[in-house]
């Protein structure tokens, strides 16, 4: 939610009620939306196991992929036959598994995500390993923190430019939806877009977290451990014996992603694609970005499509609705009110769209100038 697209709609510059109307002005603030938002033989080595949450874990390495194919199958893990060879790649890459499969009781509804850590300094998402049970098309969206912007290195990406986007008062949206399925199908399923870039306050991160989702039903939860045991489950070994509590798993959470960095401030940049399942045929890597400009998640819309409906102004009282340039002729041609007063504590511009206040005032003296040049 923190780094979630905003597209927030152009000013409407509809006329305003007569600034000298004795029971004050009234206000109409332009509409805004948000993103359109044991072993089974072979040379199969077992590393570790563990219940985590709802999930029995296994981590593996091996040498020989069918006898790691062989010992999954036997463990109660299914293995398609299209999965395979992607299984066999891996393997003689000499890389090591993590399989996960749901405790005996446990349904997809108490499925819950999973950190995984490695070591090294590569950022790289398995995408071939992806691809097992996947459709046609996958949608994947990935957070990179870290003390820079990062993007995708072997892999197309495009960013949609504000001045890129139109909106259409008829339809109460922006182009934007549109124009990133332009590009997803201009890069043949294999584009990332890349979303925003932004520096957050390491404590606002993990205030979010650490408050937890109360879902408003029970017993708001009072202590540390009742929050985090919204969202997060303990870990428990082959006994049941718990090996880490709720908040200790969160808390292992928080300190594994910010690890490394120094400062109260983070960099999270956010990307997302609708991949065809053609372009789960290699792992996609990061790389730390050589435009390090920051990208805000709030997009102020310039220009727009049609005329939006404005209040028609008879003398001090409202006369209906009408497309913009009836409405001002109508309340007699004028868009302009001028007055001096300090802002209200509840005033609806804050520090990110302020920008939308002033493009406000600058186009009502704009039209202003005109109509003095041609009266």
């Amino acid at each position: 939610s923190l780094t979630q697209t905003q597209i927030v709609a152009p000013p409407q510059n509809c006329p305003q009620r007569p600034s000298d109307c004795t029971n004050g002005r009234g206000s109409f603030a332009a509409p805004s939306a948000g993103a359109e938002d044991s072993s089974g033989g072979g040379s199969v080595q077992v590393l570790k196991q563990e219940t985590v949450g709802p999930y029995e874990t296994v981590q593996l390495a091996s040498d020989d992929p069918n006898a790691l194919t062989d010992w999954l199958t036997q463990n109660g893990f299914t293995v398609a036959d299209d999965v395979k060879p992607v299984i066999a790649t891996y393997v003689n890459e000499k890389f090591n598994f993590l399989a996960l499969k749901l405790v005996p009781g446990k349904g997809v509804q108490d499925m819950r995500p999973v950190r995984v850590t490695t070591t090294g300094a590569s950022a790289v998402l398995p995408l071939r390993m992806v691809a097992a049970g996947t459709g046609p098309t996958v949608g994947i969206t990935l957070w990179t923190v870290a003390e820079g912007r990062y993007e995708p290195q072997n892999f197309p990406s495009f960013y949609i430019q504000t001045d890129e986007l139109v909106w259409d008062w008829t339809q109460q949206k922006s182009n934007y939806v549109d124009l990133r399925a332009q590009k997803n199908q201009a890069g043949a399923g294999r584009a990332w877009e890349l979303e925003t870039s932004q520096l957050l306050y390491r404590q606002n991160i993990e205030g979010v977290v650490r408050n937890g989702t109360w879902s408003g039903q029970g017993p708001y939860p009072q202590t540390d451990e009742e929050r985090a045991a919204q969202d997060y489950l303990a870990v428990t070994d082959g006994q049941g014996t718990v090996t880490k509590t709720a908040a200790q798993v969160r808390d292992e959470d928080m300190n594994t992603l910010f690890y490394g960095i120094p400062t109260a401030t983070t960099r999270v940049t956010r990307i997302r694609a609708d991949l065809a399942h053609a372009a789960l045929d290699q792992d996609l890597a990061m790389t730390a970005s050589s435009d390090q400009s920051v990208l805000s998640n709030v997009r102020q819309v310039t220009k727009e499509l049609n005329e939006p409906q404005c209040p028609v102004w008879n003398g001090c009282t409202q006369d209906g609705t009408a497309p913009r340039s009836e409405a001002i002729a109508r309340s007699g041609g004028s868009t302009e009110t001028f007055g001096c007063a300090t802002a209200p504590r509840t005033s609806p511009f804050s520090p990110l769209n302020l920008a939308a206040g002033g493009s406000l005032v600058a186009l009502a003296l704009v039209q202003a100038a005109r109509r003095r040049r041609n009266p």
